[in-house]
């Protein structure tokens, strides 16, 4: 039996709540757990509530074979484990990321939203500095 570390999603529409499980990677998001290994509230305000996690319970679970998910897998991170797994998705990502730099795309959402700020703000320094050079003088 494969096993695979998820979320399941809890709680109500615009509140989500999520329980990290230990659950058959063949079983459907919200179906039969094998085992509770913490949860994760992403509108909780205070740092120490908003990620409750059984550290022992998930290591064991790492060493036996379970892959986590990516967000689990970034979760999880939050609180100093790192499976292989977790390394391998980084490791992807950043070679990703260098293919797009050297192809000169933008690679994430940040990449494209700091983008778009600083064209915003050369057109703003470029529109002032037209209104600051005074206008040529005509002959008649």
């Amino acid at each position: 039996m494969a096993v695979k570390l998820r979320l399941t999603r809890m709680g109500r529409r615009h509140k989500p709540f999520y329980r990290l499980n230990a659950i058959d990677s063949r079983s459907p998001r919200d179906g039969r757990i094998i085992e509770k290994l913490g949860h994760y509230d992403p509108i909780e305000k205070d740092a120490s509530k908003q990620l409750v996690l059984k550290k022992e319970r998930i290591e064991y679970w790492i060493s036996v074979g379970a892959v986590p998910s990516e967000t689990v897998a970034e979760l999880i991170s939050r609180i100093g484990i790192e499976s292989k797994h977790y390394k391998q998705i980084k490791a992807r990502l950043g070679k990703a990321r260098e293919i797009a730099k050297k192809k000169g795309k933008l690679f994430d959402n940040t990449q494209k939203v700091q983008a778009k700020k600083a064209s915003e703000k050369a057109a703003a320094d470029a529109e002032a500095k037209a209104k600051e050079a005074p206008a040529p003088e005509q002959k008649a």
